[in-house]
């Protein structure tokens, strides 16, 4: 069961009488301000301890703005909704800025243990005797000295332009850098504090609009003008709640949808009626909900409300109706005869359809392009290859499984890593396109299925991309289709050679995690050259990828970790 809402046709203000627009106009105004009084108040007496009202708050606004019940009952629950919905982006906001203040304190020891080890570099030097950590970029070939970078190296003729053009402004260049982050740290801590201790609120008509008066030239130039447009932000918006014990499930509007016309009582008591009002997706739902709650006889038990809205877009209105939808019962949410896995990633969707063994019957990519797209084409792109996934589960009659992910944080979490990878997971839609797919599938009777995405493509690269011969998104969708489905996955028997003693009896995550962390190092492509489950042959030449499948770095790294294990 889900609260949906359908959207009535444009009611131009021109074609209703001059009175009722005056009408509409001020009830908009007098249930915004009762809604604005009801929220200002609440905050006021949360931040200060003290009730300053003998009343309760819905008695206090209906006296002061001399309105019904009906009217009054919504104004107030409008500002509880906006304290919660407060209450809840402020725990967002804490729990964001605790991952900024882990992530600028990670960096602030990174760039201080660069020091320390350059001010050593350094202090050789001096003494006449240069030398330079055993894995440092930093190093002296006969009478040159070098630095190594991933795509160039720097070459320094004598010791003396090394140390004065390059370890100095180095060292220089890292003071001035952790003082700036010192700064940013300091400032973050204070944000924290003072989101702990601080009463939020809220601006009404939104933030933007109230700044524009000073940041516009069109409003600074003509404040009159900014004053008309902050008005009409402020009270262009009506939400009525509905009552189940209601003739029509509201005792504030009355929908006559043999007519199509739209009564409604306003503050004043004034009756308004809108004539040729419909519902161009959704009549006949909303004809249904109304018919259903008019012949209804034991209201107050099985009545359903029907909600009601206006909003005021300037030459026109639009109404909404809003009530809960029964859940469909013909939803499919078995996978008895498999699934169809998706990973969901920044250009591409990676889908694969699996049966009820957890094989994979065939895998493929939905591209799409969203470099330089604004937010309304980057929906529609999303939108047009959701509705491709969700019919490959509708032919199939499969239900569909992706990731629960949480990209929030994910965003915040590594601002001083890899700029091309910051720059994709910022463009990466996430909850846009979990949404698109949801509400295809919803239409589809498609069920949508939500696992966890722990070491999904860790697996798929090292299970399964050379296997079957398909890319690691691909993998990882299989992977996550088969976890929905209930298999394990457990670690090849060639990488359980890796794992320490301590942990060979704990839960498979525990062996994927150690191994993960143990192989990252090793590029993606070098994996269809793995030797995981090729017994005989790794027994005979007791190597984990086939001959030249390595770089040097990536052959050290692995020797490594085999010396490693074996010493342990």
């Amino acid at each position: 069961m889900g609260i949906k809402a359908y959207f009535s046709n444009r009611i131009y203000k021109n074609t209703i009488l001059d009175e009722n627009v005056d009408t509409i106009g001020h009830a908009l105004f007098v249930f915004n301000r009762a809604k604005q009084f009801a929220f200002s108040t609440a905050t006021k007496e949360k931040r200060s301890g003290l009730k300053k009202r003998d009343k309760s708050l819905h008695l206090t606004v209906k006296n002061r703005f001399s309105l019904d019940d009906y009217y009054t009952n919504s104004a107030v629950q409008e500002a509880k909704a906006k304290e919660k919905s407060l209450v809840e982006l402020k725990k967002l906001y804490m729990k964001n800025k605790e991952t900024q203040i882990k992530s600028i304190k990670k960096k602030i020891k990174k760039d201080k243990s660069k020091l320390t080890s350059l001010k050593k570099i350094k202090k050789t030097f001096r003494n006449g005797k240069p030398s330079f950590p055993q894995n440092s970029r930093m190093k002296k070939l006969g009478n040159y000295f070098v630095v190594q970078f991933k795509n160039k190296t720097d070459l320094y003729y004598h010791t003396y332009q090394f140390e004065h053009t390059y370890l100095d402004a180095e060292i220089k260049r890292l003071h001035t850098r952790t003082g700036f982050l010192n700064f940013k740290l300091n400032k973050y801590d204070d944000s924290l504090k003072s989101l702990k201790t601080k009463i939020p609120s809220v601006v009404f008509g939104s933030k933007k609009q109230f700044q524009a008066q000073y940041t516009i030239d069109t409003y600074v130039n003509n404040h009159k003008l900014w004053q008309k447009t902050w008005e009409e932000n402020r009270y262009r918006k009506m939400v009525i709640s509905g009552r189940k014990d209601s003739g029509c499930g509201n005792f504030v509007f009355n929908y006559d949808w043999t007519n199509k016309v739209l009564r409604f009582k306003t503050p004043k008591g004034v009756l308004v009626e809108i004539e040729n009002l419909y519902f161009p997706y959704g009549q006949e739902k909303v004809e249904s909900r109304i018919l259903a709650q008019t012949n209804c006889k034991n209201k107050m038990k099985y009545g359903k409300p029907v909600a009601w809205a206006i909003e005021d877009c300037g030459e026109y209105y639009i109404f909404k109706t809003m009530f809960d939808e029964e859940s469909k019962a013909y939803v499919n949410h078995s996978k008895t005869d498999g699934a169809i896995g998706i990973d969901c990633n920044v250009d591409h969707f990676a889908v694969s359809h699996v049966n009820s063994n957890g094989q994979l019957l065939g895998s493929w990519s939905l591209k799409f392009d969203l470099k330089g797209k604004t937010s309304g084409q980057t929906t529609k792109i999303i939108e047009a290859e959701a509705i491709e996934v969700v019919s490959i589960a509708t032919r199939t009659n499969k239900p569909i499984v992706v990731e629960k992910l949480n990209t929030t944080s994910s965003k915040l979490s590594n601002p001083y890593g890899n700029k091309k990878a910051n720059r994709m997971m910022s463009a990466f839609a996430y909850k846009k396109m979990l949404t698109a797919i949801k509400s295809r599938a919803e239409k589809e009777d498609i069920a949508v299925f939500e696992v966890n995405p722990a070491y999904t493509s860790q697996i798929g690269k090292m299970k399964y991309m050379k296997r079957l011969g398909i890319s690691i998104h691909e993998a990882a969708s299989f992977v996550i289709a088969r976890r929905a489905m209930g298999f394990k996955e457990k670690l090849p028997p060639v990488l359980g050679t890796l794992l320490p003693e301590k942990i060979v009896g704990a839960h498979h995550w525990v062996h994927w995690k150690y191994i993960s962390n143990a192989l990252k190092g090793i590029h993606t492509n070098s994996y269809y050259h793995s030797n995981f489950f090729n017994l005989d042959r790794f027994r005979s030449t007791n190597e984990f990828f086939a001959s030249g499948a390595l770089t040097d770095l990536e052959i050290k790294g692995l020797l490594k970790l085999k010396n490693g294990k074996t010493a342990s």
